[in-house]
Parts: structure tokens; sequence; C-alpha cells
């Protein structure tokens, strides 16, 4: 991930998703959403975990993430994405009212990280998840049909050859700052943010992006369980 660098203790042989190992996630999966400050409801926490079963089945054929331990996922993606949620529930609430919903575009998406953990977090934003490799988009969008999430789509594009105005494009291991707002500029809407994911703070990245774009706010996150540093970097287009 660019930027970033989790640290996790190792799990030596992954466990099967199997009863036993679902309930130690939805635990850890509570605690973690209880400290980070997130009233997850019932069908929410259900939803990330058959998630993290889709996740964990495909990943055998597939390999969508190089995490194959189920409660390591939980931390790393589930967790780490969830992060973000707060943060971004505060930007909607600073939003002037808008008849019509959210629309956040998650670049690089992957296996719907951190896109499908916002949609199911924030059932009031549309949610597109973009991605260059058609089996990755392929498994968003089998999510969100296996899940009922009508506000989430995967889509197998280029981030580059779209032009469909986008309140936030955010990104998670996808490319260095300057890459990023660049390659996705054409998506976003006017007034609209950019929201980057990284590890320690980029201040190289940052003292690299062009003209077109300005940082106005860096804001830390902790994740619980995970040992490592984490940041939002905040960015909207230059004036």
């Amino acid at each position: 991930m660019a930027g970033r660098s989790p640290k996790s203790a190792p799990f030596d042989n992954p466990r099967p998703w199997d009863n036993a190992t679902q309930e130690q996630a939805r635990s850890l999966l509570s605690a973690g959403a209880v400290q980070l400050g997130l009233a997850l409801s019932a069908s929410q926490t259900q939803a990330l975990l058959d998630y993290l079963g889709l996740l964990h089945q495909w990943s055998k054929v597939y390999n969508l993430t190089a995490v194959r331990d189920p409660l390591e996922m939980v931390t790393l993606h589930l967790l780490d994405s969830l992060a973000v949620v707060p943060a971004l529930e505060r930007h909607l609430r600073n939003r002037p009212h808008q008849a019509a919903p959210l629309q956040l575009l998650d670049v690089g998406s992957g296996a719907g990280l951190p896109g499908v953990v916002m949609a199911i977090a924030c059932p009031h934003i549309q949610v597109t998840c973009v991605d260059a490799v058609a089996k990755k988009a392929a498994f968003v969008q089998q999510v969100a049909a296996t899940l009922g999430l009508i506000h989430l789509r995967g889509l197998h594009q280029r981030v580059e050859h779209i032009q469909t105005p986008h309140d936030v494009v955010c990104s998670r291991a996808f490319a260095a700052l300057a890459d990023f707002v660049q390659g996705s500029a054409a998506a976003l809407a006017p007034g609209g943010t950019w929201l980057a994911l990284k590890g320690k703070k980029p201040d190289e990245e940052m003292a690299q992006l062009g003209p077109g774009a300005q940082v106005f706010h860096v804001e830390q996150l902790q994740v619980p369980g995970l040992d490592a540093q984490r940041c939002l970097v905040w960015m909207r287009a230059a004036p």
C-alpha cells in the first residue's frame, strides 16, 4: 500500500471461516467499532461479516487479498476501513443540504476496500468501487448483489476514463498523492473532496502535489488492534 506498512501478529495457519471463527470475528469487529465510536446495527455488523466471508471464499481462487486469516482481515481490512467513517460522517454533516445523496468514488478499490465497508456503514451515500482489474470489480458487484446493497456498484474501468462527477473521491493502497489527484481529476465534482488513506503523514508526497490540488487537512487515525500509523489526507482543487 502506498505510504502504508501494516503490522500485525501473523497467523501461521490461517483458520477456516467456520462458526467459531465467525463468532471471534464478530466479537473483534464489535469491540473495534465501539472503540471507533461507531454505533453499528446488528444488520450492519452481519453484513460486514458476510462480506468478510465472501472475501475469504473468493480469495482462495482469485487472490483478492494477501491477508488470508479472517481475524487478520477484521483488523487490517474492516477496522482499518471503518476508522475512516467517523471523519466521513463529519464531512457529510458539514456539507450544504442537498436533495441528492453524496456520490463517493473509491479508486483502485480492489476487493472493495474501503468502498464496500463505507457502503455498509453509510447506507445513505452512493458508492462506486472502480478497479482496472475485471475480477475485482466483478467481486464487488457480487457483494452488492449478495448483500442487497443497492447503493453500491463495482465498475471495471480505468479511473482516468471516468468523467461522471463525484462529491468524494477516495483511495486506499492506490498511488502517490500526485498520481491519485491527476488520474482522478475528471471524476471530482466542482467543490468536491479528495480523501487519501495513508500510513504515516506523507510529507514528501504532499510537497510534490501539483498546482491543481491543495491539502486542507491531515487527520490522524487509530485503528483498534493495529500498532501502526494511519492518517487521512483531505484535498480539494486549488482555486
